[in-house]
């Protein structure tokens, strides 16, 4: 038999922390997320780089590869696997690293997530509204590859859906939210006019409002589309319709207070309570005919009396936690708790299936034999109950809540992800095959951009509420997928979906950068909260957020700021300016602001940081003198963020440079080498100079480098 027939050659990839690298023998070893122990050998041609973000430049690191080859330093690998009867190689052709340096991941920089969402919400801008006018007439539901109208639908009669544009919105004013870019809001805002104008139906006889699934556009006007025409829900009024039409102008009105909004989203409630809600056994029906308003009626075929995991499920992260972040109303709370109740009692599904049960009759039994859905999985799902459902036990701390966010999280990896490349999978067979005991996927192995946003988030929050090293290391390697392979550096935005190996999937819808299914929303959720929960849950930095209430719109002038349901007392409210001046009048544990009378809408920036910080480290700029305030301690732990620190401050150019170290209760060696090193890099007309009290061993040993100026206020 010839060698060809023993050996089988392809090209694939593989991720994990390297174990050790032998230099003499050109390979390293690395162990998988699961345990697996492999050997990778190095060619003459490898090439590798550090992940890099939307908006920045390649970063090459293939001259010094080897010498990154640190132990414990966690990586991708693509190459050329060999295959024979007992034996594997596998030759790396290009490594990418997710860490700048060992234990130093790029998407932890504090600036790394407000940078990609302006990235994204610029390239929809882009797409949608080419000459900067914020016309959403010209908005086309598909946008391609590139971010340019897909030409079959350019023309006169267009399709506009109501859940897609909705979702743009949520995504702009989040976008704000990150980076207080008027573009961003001014285009929230003529969204969420249009939504109301030309997608609402105002029922005032019953006190309710709902939303058409979409509008044409054609020459003689408009025609409205009231039932769904998505294949799953055809010819009904589905709830995740009504559910996500609220996305956007919900976070428009967390920016803004709206109460044109707020009325908005009471009457869409309203809607819920009086046709979807099943008021004998709980939850809410999926789909109700659209003329009977009947969630039992007949013509509804396989979605008669059904409830699903959209119709009870998804209120919370789409509009309920933001609609209660900005009210703080106990009807919100409540239907919260209703809606938590209702996943923890009938969801679960162990020990058949370690994954949710998704689809349910009436009276809560299952259904499995409902349509695509079947008896299968969607991965995405459950990390989603398990990220929402810690969300809402900040408000409503049930056990049962974190028992069921924790076993989803403990019991989902070995499951719903890829331990050998990374990343998560799709849909998958609820029930193991009993030949493997896995648990085979059903049309294919790629992966999709929202389902690595819920691991990410799922795992981001279980591990700033529970410090679970194992939930942070999961964390981490969804990101560190995430930012490697879903990022277009070429057109820009994010892929919707890439092969398991990583490589981008561009054929058919899935190449699409705006449809029915993607228009922003998820990518840019996970800018904001990536964000706030590395920061003020995980990595100890603050959090800066922007607002822009209506004159008058708030009840009592009261701003409410909170950036998310985050775990009682774990976080405050630092600093607030209004209209670019600090503003003192604010409740730092409510995190609350009592706005200034004002007849104009108002510019609200604050920031927000965790309650227990070793080191707080701030600044500011006069146009000459850069001031920079230290607070607790600056030793090893705290290093990154002090090194971060001083470098943004010393980014403005000042003349001289200011350290107020009254509050500094320890300042490390290297924390003293790290400030004379940038002492060294800046020029020698800059002065560095420290001013106040200052503990005796740390201003000795700055005396003694004979670097920096003392202050003749200076107390020891």
């Amino acid at each position: 038999m010839s060698l060809s027939e023993h050996t089988r050659t392809c090209s694939d990839s593989v991720a994990g922390y390297i174990t050790g690298y032998e230099p003499t023998y050109g390979r390293f070893g690395l162990r998988t997320s699961d345990g697996r122990e492999l050997t990778v050998h190095l060619g003459e041609s490898v090439n590798s780089q550090i992940v890099r973000n939307l908006g920045d430049a390649p970063r090459d690191t293939s001259g010094s590869t080897r010498d990154m080859l640190s132990e414990g330093r966690y990586v991708f690998v693509y190459g050329i696997f060999y295959r024979w009867d007992g034996g594997e190689r596998i030759e790396a052709r290009s490594i990418t690293f997710p860490e700048e340096r060992r234990g130093s991941y790029v998407f932890e920089h504090p600036a790394w997530w407000v940078q990609q969402a302006t990235e994204i919400a610029d390239f929809y801008l882009r797409g949608h509204f080419p000459d900067g006018v914020y016309d959403w007439r010209n908005f086309r539901t598909r946008l391609t590859l590139s971010g340019t109208h897909v030409p079959d639908t350019a023309g006169e009669d267009v399709r506009q859906e109501t859940d897609t544009i909705s979702r743009l919105v949520y995504g702009l004013s989040t976008a704000y939210l990150l980076t207080g870019e008027d573009r961003f809001l001014e285009a929230a805002e003529s969204g969420t006019e249009y939504l109301r104008e030309h997608m609402r139906v105002v029922d005032d006889r019953d006190g309710i409002v709902y939303w058409y699934h979409g509008i044409d556009i054609t020459p003689s006007g408009q025609r409205k589309v009231l039932a769904s025409e998505f294949g799953d829900d055809f010819d009904a009024i589905p709830m995740y319709e009504q559910i996500y039409a609220l996305a956007g102008p919900t976070q428009t009105f967390r920016v803004t207070g709206d109460p044109q909004i707020l009325s908005d989203i009471d009457r869409t409630v309203a809607l819920f309570h009086r046709y979807f809600r099943d008021t004998e056994r709980g939850g809410f029906f999926s789909h109700l005919d659209p003329i009977t308003m009947d969630p039992r009626a007949d013509t509804l075929g396989r979605n008669r009396s059904r409830k699903n995991w959209n119709s009870v499920g998804d209120h919370a992260p789409a509009y309920l936690i933001n609609a209660y972040l900005a009210t703080g109303r106990d009807d919100f709370a409540e239907l919260l708790q209703e809606t938590a109740d209702a996943i923890v009692e009938h969801f679960p599904d162990e020990p058949n299936s370690p994954f949710v049960q998704e689809r349910f009759h009436e009276d809560w039994s299952p259904d499995r034999t409902w349509g695509w859905q079947q008896d299968r999985a969607v991965v995405g799902h459950n990390l989603k109950i398990a990220w929402n459902l810690t969300r809402i036990r900040a408000l409503h701390d049930k056990p049962d809540y974190a028992d069921l966010a924790e076993r989803i999280a403990e019991i989902m990896p070995a499951v719903g992800s890829d331990q050998q490349r990374g990343g998560w999978y799709d849909v998958v067979e609820r029930i193991a095959d009993p030949d493997s005991g896995a648990h085979r996927l059903v049309w294919h192995d790629r992966k999709a951009w929202w389902q690595q946003e819920q691991s990410i988030l799922a795992y981001l929050i279980l591990a700033g509420v529970s410090g679970d090293p194992e939930h942070r290391r999961l964390a981490r390697e969804a990101a560190a997928f995430y930012n490697a392979f879903f990022l277009d550096y070429d057109d820009g935005g994010v892929y919707f979906n890439v092969l398991a190996n990583g490589l981008p999937y561009l054929v058919g819808t899935e190449r699409l950068k705006g449809s029915h299914s993607m228009a922003g929303y998820h990518a840019l959720e996970l800018c904001y909260l990536a964000a706030t929960y590395t920061g003020l849950l995980i990595n100890s930095a603050p959090l800066t957020l922007h607002f822009r209430p209506l004159p008058g719109a708030l009840p009592g002038g009261i701003l409410r700021v909170s950036p998310d349901l985050l775990p009682p007392g774990s976080v405050q409210l630092a600093r607030v300016w209004v209209d670019g001046e600090p503003y003192k009048d604010f409740d730092a544990e409510a995190l609350t602001v009592k706005l200034p009378v004002s007849s104009r809408p108002q510019r609200v920036r604050v920031e927000i940081e965790p309650v227990e910080m070793r080191l707080r480290i701030n600044s500011d700029f006069d146009g000459m003198t850069a001031h920079i305030h230290l607070s607790g301690a600056v030793d090893r732990t705290e290093l990154d963020k002090f090194r971060r620190g001083l470098a943004e401050a010393l980014s403005a150019g000042p003349r001289r440079v200011e350290f107020h170290l009254s509050e500094l209760t320890e300042m490390s060696r290297p924390a003293i080498n790290e400030l004379l090193f940038h002492r060294t890099k800046t020029g020698l007309d800059v002065d560095f100079v420290i001013v106040g009290c200052v503990l005796p061993d740390v201003i000795q040993a700055l005396v003694a480098t004979d670097a920096f100026l003392i202050d003749p206020t200076v107390r020891a």
